[in-house]
């Protein structure tokens, strides 16, 4: 579902490599982590994912589509929670889910069964008609969710989803996941909280420094591992990609 073959990505202002010829395929019906350090690379191959940023070298590939040769068709296959809110505080909550919904081509006999459903879901049924400008941090979170939802995306790409989010909707938000996963579909997950990606993905990348340090099955790392967490595993592979420099 997710294809990146040798992507590469340098900034000119710095020519420093963000992301530094890493390849990785995702496939349908996966919980896929993507974790590093901070300024690892994670948020530019994310962005270079959803078409937010050029890239000078590779190929990224959504449903088989490629990105660089057919960006509208690859996006649409796409649904984006970024880890800062791009919203319009201007409009109400659900005039802003129907602008993403125009975006998309949701029908309107479909769109208001998808808002009303994840609106219900995510407890913010009763808010739609206050303006963005007026919701807190949580509820911002939650209104970038559903309108990542709304198209029913193939792919589903959080970067620090659970930031702000109530216990509850934290929940629902794993329980939508594993829906997905369990469709078919694909989730891409970024989160420094490595306890919930340990508990909901079936595989891991770990990235550090623009270099791509490893993939491993989750599943296999427990068996093999056992008595390393996440966590632990995390570190120790960051740890000595910085001792080697």
């Amino acid at each position: 579902m997710i294809e990146i073959n040798h992507l590469t990505k340098t900034y000119k202002n710095t020519g420093n490599k963000a992301v530094d010829d890493i390849s990785f395929t995702v496939m349908p019906g996966e919980i896929f982590g993507f974790l590093g350090p901070n300024g690892a690379g994670k948020s530019t191959t994310i962005k270079c994912l959803t078409g937010i940023l050029p890239y000078e070298q590779g190929v990224i590939r959504i449903g088989g589509v490629d990105l660089a040769e057919d960006p509208v068709s690859a996006k649409k296959k796409i649904g984006f929670v970024p880890d800062e809110h791009i919203v319009y505080e201007g409009l109400t909550g659900a005039k802003y889910l129907e602008f993403i919904a125009n975006v998309f081509e949701v029908p309107s006999a479909v769109r208001k069964e998808r808002i009303e459903r994840f609106a219900e879901r995510f407890g913010l049924k009763d808010k739609l008609t206050q303006s963005v400008g007026s919701y807190s941090h949580g509820m911002k979170q939650k209104l970038n969710l559903i309108a990542a939802l709304i198209h029913e995306p193939e792919v589903f790409v959080l970067d620090e989803p659970m930031t702000g989010l109530d216990p509850q909707s934290s929940y629902e938000l794993k329980t939508i996941m594993a829906e997905y996963a369990a469709a078919g579909k694909t989730v891409f997950f970024s989160s420094h909280v490595l306890e919930v990606v340990e508990k909901v993905c079936s595989r891991v990348a770990i990235i550090d420094k623009g270099k791509l340090l490893t993939v491993c099955d989750m599943k296999e790392l427990k068996e093999k591992r056992s008595d390393l967490s996440l966590e632990e595993f995390f570190l120790s592979l960051t740890h000595a990609a910085e001792a080697a420099i």
